[in-house]
């Protein structure tokens, strides 16, 4: 018999937008790419901390861009992508979240976090679709969700909402590209140490929480999002579309 050839992880001849790449998640997501071969391009509002990202990243012998870009401002992201693509990979970090009790949270903040977490992911993931669309390559587009995209979670009502969003227009947009040979997935990490989520391990009760929901007994690093975004973007998930690869530690097994 003739042996089966097990799909490559490696990226060479890709183009990568990585949006939310200043820092945490996205940065590794960025180097992760980058170290796959593909030709990065990192997106964040905050232009020196890209910078400072692409500098490393060279040093390391990745090809890497810097794009100054703010998700949430929809009209100058559609034109952005569309001066700069067509990408082959999305892989959207961009994400905002204001923890409260739901009864004091404000329209204003609501308003924010939907604006980045939901709207702002929605036009990004088509803009990037768009452009392959008019270029008739296909590609794999994914968005950084969480756990919380799957369940509910203390003071996070609003973020939950919008995270459970991006899930649902996944499987609509991945319906629809389909056809094009464009996959739309996400990754949902449980709690990751960054220092964006320093403050909540900070407090006791928090971390208590967290360890007891997290069945392999630790809490999530940037590295073990790195390989599932890796394995997303290649070869060796091209029958992986409109669905949420949980990274959770277990978190929503029960």
């Amino acid at each position: 018999m003739t042996l089966p050839t097990t799909p490559s992880l490696r990226l060479d001849g890709k183009r990568a937008l990585i949006a939310g790449a200043s820092s945490g998640i996205g940065a590794a997501c960025a180097v992760a790419l980058g170290e796959a071969g593909a030709e990065v391009t990192i997106a964040a509002r905050r232009a020196d901390k890209l910078e400072e990202l692409a500098t490393e990243m060279r040093a390391a012998g990745i090809t890497v861009q810097t794009l100054q870009m703010d998700v949430s401002d929809v009209a100058a992201t559609e034109a952005s992508v569309a001066d700069h693509g067509p990408f082959d990979v999305l892989v959207n970090s961009a994400g905002l979240a204001r923890h409260g009790p739901a009864i004091e949270a404000t329209e204003a903040d609501f308003e924010e976090v939907s604006a980045l977490n939901l709207k702002g992911a929605y036009f990004l993931t088509r803009a990037v679709a768009k452009g392959l669309i008019a270029a008739g390559k296909p590609g794999s587009l994914i968005n950084i969700t969480s756990q919380m995209a799957h369940v509910g979670g203390i003071d996070r009502s609003a973020y939950c909402g919008t995270k459970h969003g991006v899930e649902g227009f996944t499987k609509g947009m991945a319906i629809e590209f389909g056809p094009h040979g464009i996959r739309v997935n996400t990754v949902a990490p449980t709690f990751i140490r960054t220092a964006l989520t320093a403050s909540t391990f900070a407090d006791p009760e928090r971390a208590a929480w967290i360890n007891d929901k997290i069945k392999l007994g630790r809490v999530g690093e940037v590295e073990d999002i790195m390989g599932p975004c890796v394995f997303l973007a290649s070869d060796a998930s091209a029958l992986i579309t409109g669905t949420s690869l949980l990274v959770d530690g277990g978190w929503t097994a029960d």
